[in-house]
C-alpha cells in the first residue's frame, strides 16, 4: 500500500495545481504582516498541528476601493503551483484574443486530375489544444472536474463523451467535399509551426486527445476478465488487458505498460466487482505519425483513398517551403480561445498551458516556444501594469523549482482583470466553488459560498521518505469572492511546508484551505448584507474519506 501511494505522490507532485487570486490596484502592494485581524476561525484553522512549520499567506482586497481586507505575508514568495496558470493564460488571453480560433488548414501538393490528386495532402498543424475532440454541439469546450489527463495521477478521472478525432472526422470530409476522392500519394503532417520545448507535458503543434490514449476497465463477475474500453482507436496501437475482476470489497489496482514506441500497450492486475469503471491513459510517443494515420484513416470512413501504407514515420522531408500556389482544400476551425482559457483553469490542464507558451510565441512570429514568456512580461508591463518581478516563470504549468508568486502580484493581476471589458468572462473561466471544475469537488451540500467563489485551487504534494510522512509543499486558492449582492473580493489564500501522516491529513489541509475560502466570502457577504451573521466552519462542506483529490 504505502508503495502505491509514494508512486501516486510522485505523479501527484507534478500536478502543480494551485490558485491566483486577483485584487486590488496597482498601487503600493500591502505592508507585510504576519496577522492583520484573520479572526478565531481562520486563526485556529492555520495553528493546527499539521502547519507547525508551515508558511501561510493570505491578502483579500475590495477592489472597488483597494482597501486591504485581509494581510499577511503578502509580498513573500509562495510556491505556486498551478497558479502560474492564471499568468500564463492572462498573456494568452491579452496575446491572442478571447474570440481568437486557431484555423488548422489541409492543402493538396501535386496535381488534381478529376478526383485525384497525385502528391500529398499537408495538414498544417497550428498548435490547435484539442482539435474538436471535446466541442460539444453549442461550441463550448466540455470538461468533467477530474480530467483524463489525471487518469493515471488521481482516483475519479472521468471522460468527457466527445470523439477524440472528431475534428480529423470534419477535415476528411471537406477533402471528399472538395471532390478528391483519391490521394495517389501521402498524407503529410507538417509540424514546423513551433519547435517543442523540453517542458512537461511537451507540447506539440499537433494535438490528438491530448496525445493520449485512454484506458478504461469496466468490471464483470468475479474470476472473471474485466471488460475494456479505448480510444481512440488508431493503427497501429493495440491494446492487451488482462485485468481481473475479483470480489466486492477487493483491491482495484491496475499497471499500465507499453512498448517504446508506446504503440502495444497491456493492462494488467485486478478490479474490484463493485468498484466504478478505472480510466488509465498512456502516452502517444509519436504524435506526427499517430495525426498521420489517423487522417488517413478518417479519409477512409469519407470515402478517399489514400494509396500510402496507413501507417509508417510522417514523411515531413516531403514538406514544400511554403504553400503557394497549393490549394487549400480543407481546415478545421477551433472553438474561440476563451473557451480553452475555461478548460485550462478548471481542469488546471497543463498541457494547455505549456502550449499557450507557445501559441503566444507564434503570435510574435517565433517558433521557440519560450518567446511566451517576453510577451507575458511585456502584458504585465505594458498592459496590466503589474510589476513582474512579483513572480518567477520557468514553463507555462507551474512544475519547476524556479516558480513563485506573491498575494500581492497575483491580486493585482486579477484586479487588472476586473476593470477590463472581459472581466466576467475571465471570472467565470475560473473553477466555481461547488459548481464547475475542480471547484465542483468542495461545497457540494449545505455550503453558502456555494456558486460564489471563483477561484484556482493548487497542490504540490510528495513523500517524505526521511520521515516517512507526505511532506505538501503547496495547497493554494485563490480569485474572486462574491457577496450576495455581488460586490467582489479578491483573495489569495494558501500554505507552504505543511506535513501530514497519511492521505486523509492531506485531505484535511485541502478542506483547511477551502474552509478559509469559505469563511472569507461569508465575511463578505455580512459586509454587504443586512444583519448577516459571522460564518463559522461549515463542516457539512467538508469532503468524506472517499472524495478524490482536487489538482
Amino acid at each position: 500500500m504505502r508503495s502505491r501511494i509514494r508512486g501516486r505522490l510522485r505523479a501527484w507532485a507534478t500536478v502543480g495545481v494551485t490558485l491566483a487570486v486577483v485584487a486590488g490596484t496597482a498601487a503600493a502592494a500591502p505592508a507585510e504582516s504576519p496577522h492583520s485581524d484573520l479572526g478565531p476561525d481562520i486563526t485556529a484553522i492555520m495553528n493546527k498541528p499539521a502547519y507547525e512549520n508551515a508558511q501561510w499567506g493570505l491578502l483579500e482586497i475590495d477592489p472597488e476601493n483597494g482597501r486591504v481586507v485581509h494581510s499577511m505575508y503578502p509580498n513573500q514568495f509562495f510556491m505556486p503551483g498551478s497558479t502560474i496558470k492564471l499568468i500564463t493564460i492572462s498573456g494568452a488571453w491579452h496575446a491572442l484574443g478571447p474570440d481568437h480560433r486557431f484555423t488548422t488548414p489541409v492543402n493538396a501538393i501535386g496535381h488534381l486530375n478529376g478526383s485525384t490528386l497525385t502528391g500529398n495532402l499537408a495538414l498544417v498543424a497550428q498548435g490547435d489544444l484539442t482539435m474538436g475532440g471535446r466541442t460539444k454541439p453549442d461550441g463550448s469546450v466540455d470538461f468533467t472536474p477530474i480530467d483524463h489527463t489525471y487518469a493515471d495521477d488521481i482516483p475519479g478521472a472521468t471522460l468527457t463523451p466527445e470523439d477524440p478525432l472528431a475534428g480529423l472526422d470534419q477535415i476528411a470530409h471537406q477533402v471528399r467535399d472538395s471532390g478528391i476522392t483519391t490521394v495517389d500519394g501521402d498524407v503529410v503532417i507538417d509540424p514546423r509551426l513551433f519547435t517543442p520545448p523540453s517542458i512537461s507535458p511537451q507540447p506539440t503543434p499537433l494535438i490528438i486527445n491530448d496525445n493520449l490514449i485512454d484506458l478504461l476497465t469496466t468490471p464483470t463477475s468475479p474470476g472473471q476478465a474485466a471488460q475494456l474500453s479505448w480510444r481512440p482507436q488508431v493503427a497501429p496501437y493495440q491494446v492487451t488487458s488482462n485485468v481481473q475482476t475479483v470480489a466486492a470489497g477487493g483491491t482495484t489496482d491496475i499497471q499500465v505498460t507499453a512498448s517504446s514506441d508506446g504503440t502495444r500497450i497491456t493492462l494488467s492486475g485486478t478490479i474490484a466487482a463493485d468498484a466504478k469503471p478505472a480510466l488509465k491513459i498512456s502516452q502517444i510517443q509519436d504524435p506526427n505519425a499517430f495525426g498521420r494515420t489517423a487522417l488517413i484513416e478518417a479519409l477512409g470512413r469519407a470515402g478517399v483513398t489514400v494509396t500510402a501504407p496507413p501507417t509508417g514515420p510522417n514523411p515531413d522531408s516531403t514538406l514544400p517551403a511554403s504553400y503557394t500556389g497549393d490549394p487549400q482544400v480543407a481546415a478545421f476551425v477551433s472553438p474561440p480561445y476563451h473557451e480553452y482559457a475555461k478548460l485550462i483553469l478548471n481542469v488546471s490542464h497543463n498541457l494547455g498551458a505549456n502550449l499557450a507558451l507557445c501559441n503566444m510565441a507564434v503570435s510574435r512570429g517565433s517558433n521557440n516556444c519560450f518567446d511566451g514568456f517576453p510577451v507575458i512580461h511585456d502584458f504585465l508591463t505594458k498592459t496590466a501594469n503589474v510589476d513582474p518581478t512579483q513572480f518567477q516563470m520557468a514553463d507555462g504549468r507551474g512544475d519547476v523549482p524556479v516558480d513563485r508568486v506573491t498575494p500581492a502580484g497575483l491580486n493585482q493581476l486579477l484586479a487588472y482583470w476586473l476593470r477590463t471589458p472581459d472581466a466576467d468572462a475571465f471570472r467565470t473561466s475560473l473553477p466555481i466553488l461547488g459548481v464547475s471544475g475542480t471547484g465542483a469537488l468542495f461545497c457540494t451540500t449545505d455550503c453558502p459560498a456555494k456558486g460564489k467563489v471563483f477561484a484556482k485551487p493548487g497542490t504540490i504534494i510528495g513523500f517524505d521518505q526521511l520521515n516517512q510522512q507526505l511532506a505538501i509543499n503547496a495547497q493554494t486558492y485563490a480569485g474572486y469572492l462574491e457577496a450576495d449582492d455581488g460586490h467582489l473580493y479578491t483573495f489569495f489564500v494558501g500554505v507552504n511546508g505543511a506535513a501530514a501522516p497519511d492521505i486523509q491529513g492531506f485531505f484535511d489541509v485541502n478542506d483547511d484551505v477551502d474552509e478559509i475560502a469559505v469563511i472569507l466570502q461569508q465575511e463578505a457577504c455580512a459586509e454587504h448584507g443586512a444583519g448577516r451573521p459571522r460564518h463559522k466552519a461549515v463542516t457539512s462542506a467538508k469532503r468524506p474519506l472517499s472524495r478524490i483529490i482536487r489538482p
